[in-house]
């Protein structure tokens, strides 16, 4: 669990905002000092030194969050696509192969 910053306005496009000293990755999991989820990350901008960070908020009401210090869970971050279906095979629902597209005219 990293420090993410404080936040410091809840804004009208529904992210809260805050400061930071280094850059998360998108679509981190960040939660507060009791490992409440409060929502993800989704925007970083701003000077490359300390940057600004939107988080979209996963909480009923956001605006309780301002002043409040929230940190990026990283243990609770979703590893790649899961794959549907049996391990080991290729192609999708065993379809086989696209047939070639016809020619025209």
């Amino acid at each position: 669990m990293k420090r993410l910053g404080k936040v410091s306005h809840y804004a009208k496009q529904g992210f809260l905002i805050l400061r930071t000293d280094w850059v998360p990755s998108l679509n981190d999991p960040v939660v507060d000092k009791k490992l409440t989820v409060v929502g993800v990350v989704k925007d970083v901008f701003g000077p490359v030194k300390r940057p600004y960070v939107a988080v979209k908020p996963r909480v009923r009401n956001p605006e309780n969050y301002v002043g409040a210090l929230l940190y990026v869970d990283s243990s609770r971050k979703k590893s790649g696509h899961a794959r549907k279906g049996r391990p080991g095979r290729k192609g999708s629902k065993g379809r086989g192969k696209r047939p070639a597209p016809r020619k025209r005219g």
